[in-house]
């Protein structure tokens, strides 16, 4: 790994250590209430599994899910989460999972993926794959920030009762 990569991957942990520390705060009456995403998870392409997970132990991440011998695992520290995928993903990918928590909470109330969908089309964001308008519970949706990286919302909880 070369000084930039590690430069670039440092900085992509630190954007999500501090997206997942983030809080809401109250909202005055005239700006808009913050879109809730959900919790978030940076899905790393990597060559060994193996490797890659024994050198994000050594920063303290602690695996939450997965399977080593699958191929893919989910490692944590405090609340910014990491993916490792061999061989499962094309690229790096940027993972949301309305609905939850980083503890993987069910929240009770939350903006359910067509919500968001709707809103992300309102919006003017150019969806790559779509969930059905029509149905409730797990789906999910795909689409690429500018630079074309990949951005998936992945909902695999109910729909809550509004």
């Amino acid at each position: 790994m070369n000084a930039l990569t590690s430069i670039t991957l440092a900085s992509a942990l630190t954007l999500a250590a501090i997206a997942g520390a983030a809080t809401t705060q109250s909202t005055p009456a005239k700006e808009k209430k913050t879109m809730e995403l959900g919790s978030f998870t940076l899905c790393l392409l990597v060559k060994d599994i193996k490797a890659s997970k024994e050198f994000y132990e050594k920063l303290d991440f602690k695996q939450v899910s997965g399977k080593l011998e699958q191929k893919w695992v989910v490692l944590k520290n405090g609340n910014t989460k990491i993916g490792l995928f061999q061989g499962l993903i094309d690229s790096n990918l940027m993972t949301f999972n309305p609905g939850q928590t980083s503890d993987k909470e069910t929240l009770k109330d939350f903006a359910d993926v067509r919500e968001l969908q709707s809103m992300f089309k309102e919006r003017g964001i150019k969806l790559k794959t779509e969930a059905d308008a029509k149905t409730t519970g797990p789906a999910s949706i795909t689409f690429a920030d500018p630079d074309g990286n990949a951005i998936l919302f992945d909902q695999y909880v109910e729909s809550p009762k509004h």
